[in-house]
């Protein structure tokens, strides 16, 4: 897939599967939303970094937190975003499963046909990239 960026046509992004695409087009809309709320794009971005810092919780368990709220509100491209962070703070695919697994017993179905499908191919994906 060849990405065009929405400012600046003229820059490409050929992602090298689904997963790398899909994070490519939320940073590009989060640039493009950015250009044009500038000071609620500030604001949101210092209140996520400030979530997101290490504190009682280590940032890999915010991770994985944030994993699986993303399966149960069914938001696919938190669900790449936070299947990435997961695995950039350390966890292994069982942690990230066994995060699953918490979230289907309150999602039920609809979390787990997420987790079935979109978290294994961005682990699969992820991993790939790092080869």
């Amino acid at each position: 897939m060849i990405f065009r960026n929405g400012a600046d046509e003229r820059m490409e992004f050929e992602a090298r599967n689904s997963t790398e695409a899909a994070l490519h087009e939320y940073k590009s809309g989060l640039g493009v939303f950015t250009q044009k709320m500038p000071e609620f794009a500030k604001h949101f971005n210092a209140f996520t970094e400030e979530c997101f810092k290490e504190g009682a919780l280590s940032q890999r368990e915010k991770q994985l937190i944030a994993l699986g709220i993303s399966l149960y509100t069914q938001d696919e491209y938190c669900i790449i975003y936070h299947t990435k962070g997961c695995l950039d703070q350390g966890c292994s695919e069982q942690e990230i499963l066994e995060a699953v697994g918490v979230t289907a017993a309150f999602g039920g179905g609809a979390a787990m046909s997420q987790a079935v499908t979109l978290v294994q191919e961005c682990i699969e994906d992820l991993n790939q990239l790092k080869q």
